[in-house]
């Protein structure tokens, strides 16, 4: 009873790997799989009983699956009796339906949160929230993790003069806000407006961008439409060179090719969504791991320290 059992569905078994290394244990052991009808067939493969434990699991391509992975694993472990089940989901799906942007439309983020706790969910941990609030769609306790020390030290390293931060729309200026005051650097915002999901049209540079290194900043990067149309802006705009750092590479459709031809000299992101493909085909992704801090956040968790205290 004196150790939590770390298990791990099909979406990204690396990074499951790299927590458990961190936290000096193995993986715990699980048969995820499905019939020939494309039903997901679960089989744990531990004795879990009255045991704490951990569900890696990102809710990324393909997400229906992966939800459906999590969601009877979560079940599954109930059933075998473990005492605690926390949903540790690096990627959360479904983020961005998080309100009614039109009539007779989902709240789809909420949907995700009560199946999660109908499978018996105790707890989440989950990275860079699209949309904050959503922890209020919870009736368990949710940790929200932030991927800003593991990335505001890559920046600390690779750039050390004229940096600028810049948000890609002003939903974000409050996040680029703060990397820009704890690296010391200046702030500019995208005027953006989007006619359609995934249809973007970046308008104006709001901030002094002229002969400075510009590191875009995005919590994720989808078909990185917004991205790239920033990047022309900020070129235009008479920017030295201009980065990006986010936290989810989504990278779904033309993201790929649009990143490789644009004027983008890199794009950072973490592994909480597997990227391996991706880096192989386009040369300016880098992916930094963020296995040490949710390993520390699983074990704050599981001792009761405080998870806040990471990012103060």
């Amino acid at each position: 009873m004196d150790n939590p059992i770390i298990f791990s569905g099909n979406s990204n078994p690396v990074l499951a790997k790299r927590i458990c290394d961190y936290l000096g244990m193995p993986l715990g052991g699980a048969k995820v799989k499905t019939f020939s009808d494309g039903e997901i067939q679960i089989e744990i493969d531990e004795n879990v009983r009255e045991k704490t434990v951990y569900v890696v699991q990102s809710t990324c391509r393909p997400v229906n699956d992966n939800l459906v992975e999590l969601l009877l694993m979560i079940d599954a472990l109930k059933r075998s009796s473990a005492r605690k089940v926390t949903a540790v989901m690096p990627y959360f799906g479904y983020a961005r339906q998080d309100k009614k942007v039109a009539p007779r439309v989902p709240i789809s983020a909420k949907v995700v949160a009560n199946l999660l706790a109908t499978a018996g969910a105790d707890r989440v941990i989950t990275m860079d929230l699209h949309a904050g609030q959503i922890q209020g769609f919870f009736d368990i306790p949710v940790d929200n993790l932030f991927a800003a020390p593991v990335l505001i030290e890559f920046i600390k390293k690779q750039f050390k003069e004229n940096l600028v931060i810049v948000s890609p729309d002003a939903g974000g200026a409050e996040r680029a806000r703060a990397f820009a005051k704890r690296l010391g650097a200046g702030l500019a915002i995208i005027d953006k407006r989007r006619s359609a999901p995934n249809v973007a049209k970046a308008m104006a540079v709001v901030g002094n961008v002229t002969d400075k290194v510009a590191v875009i900043l995005d919590d994720m990067v989808d078909t990185a439409g917004t991205l790239t149309q920033a990047v022309e802006a900020i070129v235009n705009e008479g920017a030295h060179e201009v980065h990006a750092c986010c936290a989810h590479a989504v990278l779904s459709g033309p993201a790929v090719d649009r990143i490789r031809e644009s004027s983008l000299k890199s794009m950072v992101a973490t592994d909480t969504i597997p990227l391996s493909g991706k880096v192989e085909v386009c040369d300016k992704i880098k992916v930094l791991t963020i296995s040490t801090l949710v390993g520390e956040a699983i074990i704050r968790s599981f001792t009761g320290d405080s998870v806040t205290s990471l990012f103060v």
